[in-house]
């Protein structure tokens, strides 16, 4: 592995798989900055080309701590799986940078959150309903479901958990 620079952004290339490791703070600023962007569209890698025949999965360790990272699709809906490891930095395969940094420009993030979003609204509207059923329903009814302040307590105790989602996105 060898470090490049591009831009102001330090990552480092694996000769052999041309993958690229990128620092958590690197990787947060090459998302937050257009000049970064700009710098990572302006390299000559290639961006990664959707394949017909998934790749079979492979799970690799942190190059700093060993262990296991997590493999997220990035912002949930951009098609680029990356490898993560939380505290210390992303793991991207050949073109998944160019593809990541696409996805940003195109207004993918804004997209994915307005989804998730619309996906909270639709949630809480079903919860709702829910919450409405049950509480017409009686214990006479020989059904055990929640009435009463039991639906609205955990309806709005999902609330606060969906809100909290959406405010970490």
């Amino acid at each position: 592995m060898t470090w490049a620079r591009v831009g102001t952004a330090d990552l480092l290339e694996c000769g052999s798989c041309e993958g690229t490791w990128v620092e958590a703070a690197t990787f947060e600023h090459i998302c937050a900055s257009r000049e970064s962007q700009a710098a990572v569209l302006h390299t000559s890698r290639e961006t990664a080309q959707p394949q017909t025949r998934l790749p079979p999965v492979r799970y690799r360790p942190c190059p700093r701590c060993g262990k296991m990272m997590n493999r997220v699709n990035f912002g949930k809906v951009s098609g680029a799986v990356v490898d993560v490891c939380k505290g210390h930095g992303t793991f991207l395969d050949r073109g998944e940078l160019h593809q990541i940094v696409r996805f940003i420009q195109t207004g993918g993030i804004d997209r994915a959150r307005a989804a998730e979003r619309e996906e909270i609204i639709e949630e809480q509207r079903r919860l709702r309903d829910l919450e409405r059923m049950h509480t017409r329903l009686s214990p006479a009814d020989g059904i055990g479901v929640w009435t009463g302040a039991d639906a609205s307590d955990a309806s709005a105790a999902l609330a606060v958990f969906l809100a909290a989602l959406l405010d970490r996105s």
